[in-house]
């Protein structure tokens, strides 16, 4: 098909497009689509092949091409389509370095939180995302001689935010935005697949090369050391600051 809906008003060349995809779909049939229109090009390919002077210069899947333009031509080709609507979660998302089995117990979840500098986890159990834990919920289980993460553990829609890994960027950036940790990644069986944080998003709706390690809580770094200060040296069993209260150590 060659340039097939170039002479179409916009709202019925949009429902042909729709009805095009619907029909290759049900037809399980190779189509091959001639465009010069990049933004349609990647709302009905599966692949694409893009040409100059009569040659393909790069061949790919959309998120591909996006991600990864095989040189100047190809980058300067697709820098005004539209990211949010092309590319999916699993094309961004990262490694979930800040995990934690609920086995490990409330001081292990300390000790790994300690160890990789994040104010949360993602507690997992035979791989299946279960629910996030704080450094604000940990702390006050070790002062209050809780062992079990079980009892910690937030599982709330609004604690644990969770997309899919086909789900546009475009259908995920308001919860990014309204989320305190980064996006979970998981799959129909709650496995966990990926993270998301807000950089990285901002960073692939931006086209801006990066790579994160994920921070799970935002909050003003002056409001945690003013409140955390205290307890973490408590739980530590550090010696307190000059004008403190001595406080006993954790054992």
């Amino acid at each position: 098909m060659d340039e097939a809906f170039s002479a179409l008003d916009p709202l019925i060349r949009r429902e042909m497009q729709e009805q095009l995809v619907e029909l290759q779909r049900k037809l399980g049939r190779t189509i091959v689509f001639i465009t010069h229109d990049l933004n349609e090009a990647m709302f009905l390919g599966d692949r694409i092949a893009v040409m100059r002077d009569g040659r393909i210069v790069q061949n790919g899947t959309p998120e591909e091409i996006l991600a990864d333009p095989a040189n100047d031509y190809v980058a300067q080709f697709v820098q005004d389509v539209d990211r949010a609507r092309v590319l999916t979660a699993a094309s961004v998302m990262e490694p979930p370095h800040a995990t934690m089995p609920l086995s490990a117990g409330v001081r292990g979840a300390l000790r790994t939180m300690r160890a990789q500098q994040t104010r949360a986890l993602f507690a997992v159990e035979n791989r299946r995302l279960v629910g996030v834990v704080t450094d604000r919920a940990v702390i006050r289980a070790v002062k209050a001689g809780e062992t079990d993460l079980r009892r910690v553990v937030d599982a709330s829609p609004r604690a644990l935010p969770t997309v899919g890994p086909d789900d546009l960027l475009t259908d995920i950036v308001e919860t990014a935005v309204e989320a305190t940790v980064p996006l979970a990644v998981v799959d129909e069986n709650r496995r966990l697949l990926g993270v998301i944080p807000r950089v990285t998003l901002l960073a692939a709706l931006g086209n801006v090369p990066a790579t994160t390690r994920e921070i799970p809580i935002i909050q003003s770094p002056i409001d945690m050391v003013a409140e955390f200060t205290p307890l973490v040296d408590t739980v530590a069993g550090g010696a307190p600051t000059p004008g403190e209260p001595a406080t006993e150590g954790a054992r």
